[in-house]
């Protein structure tokens, strides 16, 4: 189990609350809402009410004033009816618009942190999900529903008209809601499987998108392709299940709804003729009944948009409670660097080994640590506990005697610098880049430069530090990207820098500039982490930890060390660095 620390917990339950008061700060508006919706509702009676006064007075007066004042009256009650539409509509639009905002940055930043701790695929699908919840705030499926309450209303003065209308209108009511609670029943999970196999089938598509090279170079644009088709047609058959019977449910009811019209209309000229009714009485029970239906109606034919949005409210909600939020953790002073590492054990899944295990080492503040290994002895795995973006199933990372994920997550990152195994940039300039895509002083982004001795290389771009890298950096060669991405790591003066082998794609001249970069580390009291597949650049550093599969280690001064990596398979790596001109 992961260390769960209270605060952790804590954290989590805050930004849960996040969204219940995001919906609970929308009920003040929901409230007004609710307050147009009444008189929007009231006023609807105008039509019926005109209708009924001109069949059973002015035709049977023959006034002209009556049948004009009667006319501007409605009309002024039309256009206040069609403001409070209007009204109504441009408040929920707003509504949906705050959420969204209220909502956006916590599930972007969680989705981030989930997608850094996660060992499964995580995407910006939450996002996605407030847009869902945005888009039937905003839309035209909330107003049926908010419509549905003043139904009450309408069979009541239609019961005032003649007791039998009011049974025939009421006893439609009833059928026509039972017909929506069947229709919920009916679709929701058919939706809901739709909707899980419409989200997997994106993260594939996202992930062939993300790989494109490869697709291309390996011809596994079919393969791909066959892949996600199946999980689309999974998709496509449970969303035509669903839009089956919701479509057969909403033709029933528009039967019934028809044959309750034909029934009133009927009943209706029955009670005339037997001058238990007038004209005007009839025409306006038809279409007060026309009326009161329609939201219920309405509501049947927009249900698969109330579904997706319930389902997405859900996954917002369980997306949020995941994540640890930091806003109660305190702010620690800056760190010296001391890093220390307490039987450290970690899994990737129940069904597998630990790849590390008992893990302990400790290294001083300006001390350098190299790390050596075969593949999957979990390099890279330490690099993500180090940096606190995994988090171990037992035992502690700690810098200056605190625990990683006791720091703030915002401070903690400005003192620590990360040159990850496979590196990424922002699309943007080189300047934005290093700088962290935040705000920034030039001084300091030309500082980290000179520290990663990468300087002069971003003198020589089209544009110098203005240069625009594109999307992930494509502008650059692998080699400038990784330099770049190191004066990332050092922007900022961090204490602690862990680099997960900032070699691999350096040649000669780049080798030489991360010795000096390591070197002027050691004199500014930083705390290094280097990983590297290149035994010959140990010889830098103070301390050396080889890690072995199934989670032997090996720690110790770099001197006493260094004769214990050559082991078989350093030395294969020293090998392949001779062939290519690397090894000194």
């Amino acid at each position: 189990m992961k260390n769960p620390d209270v605060q952790q917990l804590s954290g989590s339950q805050n930004t849960a609350d996040e969204l219940t008061a995001a919906i609970g700060a929308c009920k003040t508006g929901l409230k007004a809402v609710l307050f147009f919706s009444f008189f929007i509702n009231l006023l609807t009676l105008a039509a019926p009410l005109y209708m009924l006064q001109v069949f059973d007075r002015v035709i049977g007066s023959g006034s002209i004033d009556t049948l004009i004042y009667l006319t501007l009256i409605t009309v002024i009650a039309v256009l206040t009816l069609a403001s409070l539409e209007m009204v109504r509509g441009r408040v929920m639009v707003r509504m949906g618009v705050w959420l969204e905002q209220s909502l956006s940055t916590s599930v972007f930043s969680t989705s981030i942190t989930l997608a850094s701790n996660s060992k499964d695929s995580v995407t910006v699908q939450g996002l996605r999900d407030v847009a869902t919840l945005r888009n039937f705030l905003t839309g035209p499926a909330v107003f049926p529903i908010m419509d549905a309450p003043w139904l009450p209303i309408f069979l009541a003065i239609i019961f005032l008209l003649h007791p039998m209308l009011g049974w025939i209108a009421t006893g439609g009511a009833v059928v026509l809601f039972t017909l929506a609670i069947i229709n919920d029943l009916s679709s929701r999970q058919a939706m809901q499987q739709s909707s899980s196999a419409s989200i997997k089938g994106l993260k594939q598509a996202e992930a062939s998108v993300r790989n494109a090279d490869v697709v291309m170079a390996m011809g596994l644009m079919s393969n791909l392709n066959r892949r996600w088709a199946k999980t689309n047609g999974e998709a496509l058959d449970h969303l035509t299940t669903a839009s089956n019977r919701s479509g057969m449910l909403s033709a029933a009811s528009k039967f019934i709804r028809q044959g309750l019209q034909i029934a009133m209309m009927g009943a209706g000229a029955w009670l005339v003729l037997r001058s238990e009714l007038t004209p005007g009485g009839m025409v306006a029970g038809s279409i007060l009944l026309g009326r009161a239906l329609a939201p219920v109606d309405q509501a049947i034919g927009s249900w698969k948009g109330a579904i997706a949005a319930r389902s997405a409210y859900d996954r917002v909600k369980a997306l949020l409670l995941t994540e640890a939020a930091d806003k109660e953790k305190l702010d620690l002073p800056e760190p010296e660097g001391r890093l220390s590492v307490e039987k450290l054990a970690y899994a990737y899944s129940k069904e597998f080994e630990p790849v590390l295990r008992g893990l302990s080492f400790e290294l001083a503040a300006g001390e350098s640590l190299g790390i050596i290994g075969p593949t999957a002895a979990g390099k890279s795995t330490l690099a993500h506990l180090l940096m606190g973006t995994a988090i171990p199933e037992i035992g502690h990372v700690r810098i200056d005697g605190a625990d990683m994920h006791t720091w703030n997550r915002h401070d903690r990152g400005r003192f620590l610098g990360y040159l990850p195994q496979n590196v990424e940039l922002f699309e943007g300039t080189v300047t934005e880049n290093i700088a962290r895509m935040g705000d920034y002083e030039p001084a300091d982004v030309v500082a980290a430069a000179q520290a990663a001795n990468v300087h002069e290389m971003i003198l020589s771009l089209p544009d110098g530090y203005e240069t625009n890298i594109g999307e992930a950096g494509a502008v650059l060669s692998g080699g400038q990207r990784q330099r770049v991405a190191l004066a990332r790591a050092l922007y900022g003066n961090p204490r602690l820098v862990v680099l997960d082998e900032p070699n691999s794609g350096l040649d000669l001249s780049g080798d030489s500039a991360l010795i000096k970069s390591l070197r002027g580390l050691k004199e500014n009291k930083v705390t290094s982490v280097l990983i590297t597949h290149r035994p010959s650049i140990l010889k830098k550093v103070d301390k050396i930890l080889v890690l072995y599969p199934g989670g032997r280690y090996e720690f110790g001064d770099a001197s006493s060390m260094l004769n214990k990596v050559s082991t078989p398979v350093a030395q294969a790596t020293s090998n392949v660095e001779q062939e290519k001109g690397y090894a000194n």
